[in-house]
């Protein structure tokens, strides 16, 4: 769990460090860093509050309790990161693309352990285990509509960069997330 959220955590400050948005319940707590100023880190880890009762009840107590020690454990990196490593040029394509391969694994790794980030994932989780739907794609539509959303709070290139980012995470977690390997809980 330690280094898939850590995975992650530099995926999202690669994100925020270009300005760029990812999408499920980290967008939208990305929304709400950029309009009001709020700490990404401790947004992140309210928003998710309410997916807990819903992995509770649908996919486990274990699976919760390990979801909401990594969104802790995620949010707290999220705040850390930057006092640890900065950078001096980065250029968005790559930022995009390399934040959500990086977040995409970070997933993959809780993802096989029993845990997720909470939101998004639980449903995606959910919607495999029960419908047969590919985690991957269940995100990605959902990731799609917040990063519309996201167009309220950017300009349409980095809307686009931040979709690019999205892609490249949901192809980590379609093409290596299956459910003849592993399950997810």
């Amino acid at each position: 769990m330690l280094i898939g959220c850590l995975f992650v955590a530099l995926g999202v400050c690669l994100f925020r460090e270009a300005g760029l948005f990812t999408g499920g319940t980290t967008g939208v707590a990305f929304l709400a860093h950029y309009l009001w100023g709020y700490p990404l880190g401790a947004v992140l880890f309210v928003i998710n509050l309410p997916f807990y009762v819903f992995g509770w009840r649908r996919l486990g107590h274990i699976f919760t309790l390990k979801t909401f020690a990594a969104v802790g454990l995620l949010s707290a990196y999220v705040e850390l990161l930057p006092r640890w490593v900065g950078f001096e040029h980065l250029n968005p394509v790559f930022a995009a693309v390399m934040a959500g391969l990086l977040a995409g694994t970070g997933i993959l790794i809780l993802i096989r352990h029993g845990a997720s980030l909470g939101g998004v994932t639980i449903l995606a989780i959910y919607c495999q285990k029960t419908l047969g739907w590919r985690a991957g794609n269940v995100q990605m539509v959902i990731d799609a509509l917040v990063l519309l959303a996201a167009l309220a709070a950017t300009d349409v290139h980095k809307a686009l960069l931040s979709l690019l980012g999205a892609v490249a995470l949901n192809v980590v977690i379609g093409v290596n997330h299956r459910t003849d390997r592993y399950y997810g809980v």
